[in-house]
């Protein structure tokens, strides 16, 4: 696409001096565009497009090729259907895990913020897996908690929202990951706040349900959990959205993946209306 567009560009530009013999001058502040200065612009503009092409279909599919998705019907729903996808060899999106039920937190979804019990909407990496219970096989990084694990959810601390091995709490509303009982047998990180912000909410996992609202964590039966933590695999780059109605992962269309396609159609589309005009300016 590139060498044919630059290849046609480069005729059309050559073609307009070739035609003309008049010395071009620098047009004055407010002055109509020539030809040659509206070809200058829709290549800045193809330009600009490629480096910024649009957003996919789903965020985050074409990134991954595990996403597990939690979908409700709406915003405030307290339990979702969670359903784990791969990506095969050929590129298509398969369910593996699931459809199970989920628990999310008691004020349902979206933005999620310190001491209130929501989980966060979105698409987002699943880093760090964790459990009370030994490494049940998963090929996410693993560590069996004890009382001296805890998940920082201290807002004033240097260590906000990580993981820290101490004899003693962080401070704040921080976790004991392993006196938070059997919920934390097995768990991964929801990593939906990577800049570790005070405020936008600590703690997020994926773990085993207590059969009830969470307070802003996705919770199903511990077998699906260990059924979800041998599949996952950190070198497949693993992800989870959360979201109203949401549908199986996709990619973006074919036409969509070529940087660009939309708007090179378009600026063929001006460049041929312009070729008269350009014309016309060189043999005057």
């Amino acid at each position: 696409m590139g060498f044919a567009l630059t290849a046609l560009l480069g005729a059309l530009v050559v073609g307009a001096g070739q035609a003309s013999a008049v010395p071009q001058t620098a047009p004055q502040t407010g002055s109509p565009q020539t030809g040659s200065d509206s070809i200058t612009t829709l290549i800045d503009n193809l330009l600009k497009g490629l480096k910024d092409p649009g957003t996919p279909a789903v965020p985050g599919a074409q990134e991954t090729s595990q996403m597990i998705v939690a979908t409700a019907p709406v915003a405030s729903s307290q339990t979702a259907t969670l359903t784990a996808f791969e990506k095969d060899a050929s590129g298509q999106w398969k369910p593996v895990i699931g459809p199970t039920k989920a628990f999310l937190g008691e004020k349902g979804m979206g933005k999620a913020q310190d001491n209130v019990y929501r989980t966060p909407e979105g698409t987002f990496p699943l880093n760090q897996a964790f459990g009370r219970q030994e490494n049940p096989g998963t090929k996410m990084p693993y560590f069996q908690t004890t009382t001296q694990d805890w998940w920082d959810s201290n807002e004033k601390s240097p260590t906000y929202n990580t993981h820290v091995k101490s004899s003693t709490s962080p401070g704040g509303d921080s976790e004991n990951l392993y006196n938070a009982g059997p919920v934390y047998d097995y768990a991964v990180n929801i990593n939906h706040n990577p800049t570790n912000t005070p405020g936008d909410a600590s703690a997020i996992f994926l773990h085993v349900t207590n059969g009830e609202p969470t307070q802003g964590c996705v919770a199903i039966d511990r077998d699906k959990m260990v059924e979800i933590l041998k599949w996952l695999d950190p070198a497949k780059n693993p992800k989870m959205t959360i979201g109203v109605n949401v549908d199986a992962p996709k990619d973006a269309p074919a036409e969509q993946k070529m940087p660009g396609a939309d708007l090179l159609g378009g600026v063929l589309g001006n460049l041929a209306a312009l070729i008269p005009n350009i014309l016309n300016g060189a043999a005057r």
